[in-house]
């Protein structure tokens, strides 16, 4: 039997206080990866698959909207009843699902089955968000565990910035089946990787957890759900309809200019976040709520100016890069021993976001038009710029409170 061991049991030396658990932080950093890429492929190269299928780009489409439905359907019901396995067993079954369901979606030439592997693979997102930030912590001393989240979580900007472009060449070039088989060949050596680099570290016991009406009593608790939940649906507004937004200011040939400068904003914003948090990190939740909310008004007011909306999408990269480990790290240090728990919420909560941000941009579009979006965007952000401002008791407390 696999022998499980807890880092934070064992007194770390003097050499391994400063020091990231690099080999193991990359793996965690490459299922964020996957996860991320695994759910935002099918943008890249919806047209070749709606051909392949058979069916209309949009309801190709539809591939994103039931991924993203079953994370949100399945973190907390798959957490509680995996809620005792040693982690890293977790994290391989989660690879594992991935690799199947892409490759299942690579060979697929039937729309039901597509989607059926997309429904395991979204599976399989639940389970990895919901460990994944935990995970960092647990094999990283004290004075980095934010640095260490952040690490894991900067899988998701760079998967935005530059795997999704890759992918959709790839597409263009050797089809987007094959595409789909490269992400299973990752997750299969990524399986690998963990069995040999990343420590594997207990669960939870099952009598220890709390019921989930517990949970949410935790002071701050609701707090930290419901600003990621406004903040990932005014994201998710914006990124999705950020096309017709520029159309309508006359900037449409600018678009994949703009969304790279917001990759690369992001990937930026991973990183100064990995360099800060363990100090500043109620203050990194101000500025990047902020930042996203100077952005929301800027592209509200000034869309028709392309400097502006340059600088605003910079400022919206920068906010959002580090949002993850941001809101995170606040439900993990008010959560504390009850973290594992806690944070299928998060996955919940930040996927809610997701779908509803598609539905309600999609409304708004169709009804009122694309000045409207960029209304409801900054009316979203400026609520969480508020509500962070004064929850500095229990939800985003001070330099004094540690994760």
């Amino acid at each position: 039997m696999t022998k499980v061991q807890d880092p934070i049991l064992r007194a770390p030396g003097k050499t391994e206080k400063d020091r990231l658990p690099i080999a193991a932080l990359i793996a965690l950093f490459t299922a964020g990866f996957i996860t991320t890429l695994t759910e935002a492929l099918p943008a890249g190269v919806l047209p070749q698959m709606s051909h392949a299928l058979s069916v209309s780009e949009s309801v190709a489409g539809q591939t994103v909207t039931i991924y993203a439905v079953a994370t949100m359907l399945t973190a907390i019901p798959v957490a509680v009843a995996t809620t005792n396995w040693p982690r890293r067993h977790l994290l391989v079954v989660a690879l594992v699902g991935f690799l199947v369901a892409n490759l299942a979606t690579a060979v697929s030439v039937n729309y039901t089955i597509t989607m059926a592997a997309r429904f395991v693979a979204g599976a399989a997102s639940g389970v990895t968000w919901s460990i994944l930030g935990g995970y960092a912590q647990r094999i990283t001393p004290d004075a980095l565990k934010g640095r260490a989240m952040a690490f894991a979580f900067a899988g998701t900007p760079v998967a935005l910035a530059l795997g999704v472009p890759v992918g959709a060449f790839l597409g263009q070039i050797v089809g987007w089946q094959v595409t789909f088989g490269l992400m299973s060949v990752l997750a299969a050596l990524l399986i690998l990787w963990a069995m040999w680099k990343l420590p594997n570290v207990p669960g939870q016991k099952t009598a220890d957890r709390l019921p989930l009406r517990h949970l949410l009593r935790i002071p701050g608790l609701r707090t930290i759900l419901v600003v990621t939940g406004v903040y990932v649906l005014a994201h998710t507004i914006l990124y999705t309809y950020i096309a017709p937004v520029l159309a309508g200011a006359g900037l449409a040939d600018q678009v994949q200019w703009i969304l790279l400068t917001f990759g690369v904003a992001s990937i930026l914003s991973i990183w100064l976040t990995g360099l800060f948090v363990d100090r500043h990190h109620r203050r990194l939740v101000i500025l990047s709520t902020v930042f996203f909310a100077a952005a929301a008004v800027g592209l509200a007011l000034w869309s028709e100016n392309a400097i502006v909306d340059y600088v605003a999408v910079s400022a919206w990269g920068l906010a959002f890069g580090g949002a993850a480990t941001l809101f995170q790290g606040a439900l993990m240090s008010a959560s504390r021993e009850h973290a594992d728990a806690a944070q299928p919420l998060m996955v919940t909560m930040w996927n809610g976001g997701i779908g509803l941000g598609g539905l309600v941009g999609g409304i708004l579009l169709a009804g009122l038009g694309s000045a409207s979006l960029m209304i409801a965007v900054a009316v979203l952000v400026i609520l969480t710029v508020i509500v962070v401002t004064f929850a500095r008791t229990h939800a985003f407390p001070g330099p004094s409170s540690r994760f």
